[in-house]
């Protein structure tokens, strides 16, 4: 598995135009889908009377990928008021630009955080809004990790989509920061899934999984590491190491 490659599908993104037409140009295509956005799609959807204003607000939603929502800084990021930017999150939504993943609660679960995090599901605008210039730049920076998250979240979204499925998908945080980044509810079963932007996770990485031990009348099905290996093996019990690929 070529990583780099991967990070250059992640930074162009997944807009068909860009996938069927290598040859156009990353930065010209964006430039015109976010004005023709806010000019047309969300004027139909909003009153927005300053664009400017939205458009700083897309970009700090994209900068919030893959973290908790949190209303009150978003707002005073974008200088706007908190319902106004709980009016324009609804917009982002209803567009399917931006996924808020529920978080699961449970009276077991101590202090269980009661807050969606925000996942913009079309990366490649993220990237472009909070201005990774290249798919080096993306790998190795600060966001790789929330960036990466994002990505797999989408790419389980479109999987579930594509086959006509609905899901029900959750995080889940403690009172003590501990945290399981996806769970896939199906049939009274949790499945949680662990998602990191390497190619070598361990068992560390899914310590929080014991969790879930706590929460009765559920069961806990198979689960793992959705990851940059190049193969699935096994881990732990029913979870494996899951290949971007398999997704």
């Amino acid at each position: 598995m070529n990583i780099l490659k991967i990070w250059e599908t992640i930074h162009r993104g997944c807009l068909p135009e860009l996938v069927a037409n290598p040859d156009f140009n990353r930065q010209e295509f964006y430039a015109d889908y976010i004005k023709t956005y806010i000019e047309r799609d969300v004027r139909k959807l909003t009153q927005v009377a300053d664009e400017d204003s939205f458009y700083k607000f897309m970009t700090v939603c994209a900068a919030m990928t893959g973290q908790m929502l949190n209303l009150s800084s978003l707002a005073k990021d974008v200088g706007i008021s908190e319902p106004t930017a709980k009016r324009w999150l609804s917009v982002l939504k209803t567009s399917g630009l931006v996924y808020l993943l529920k978080p699961f609660s449970n009276n077991a679960i101590h202090r269980a955080v009661k807050t969606p995090k925000l996942h913009f599901l079309d990366i490649g605008l993220a990237a472009y809004l909070t201005r990774w210039l290249t798919p080096e730049t993306l790998l190795s920076g600060a966001m790789n990790g929330h960036i990466f998250e994002s990505f797999v979240v989408g790419e389980i979204l479109k999987s579930y989509a594509n086959a006509g499925l609905e899901v029900d998908l959750y995080h889940i945080r403690d009172g003590h920061q501990k945290e399981i980044d996806l769970l896939i509810h199906e049939n009274n079963t949790l499945y949680p899934i662990e998602i990191k932007a390497s190619a070598e996770p361990d068992l560390k990485d899914i310590k929080n999984f014991a969790m879930l031990d706590e929460i009765k009348n559920v069961n806990v099905g198979e689960g793992g590491i959705i990851c940059l290996a190049k193969d699935i093996l096994p881990l732990k019990e029913q979870y494996k190491i899951i290949p971007l690929w398999a997704v």
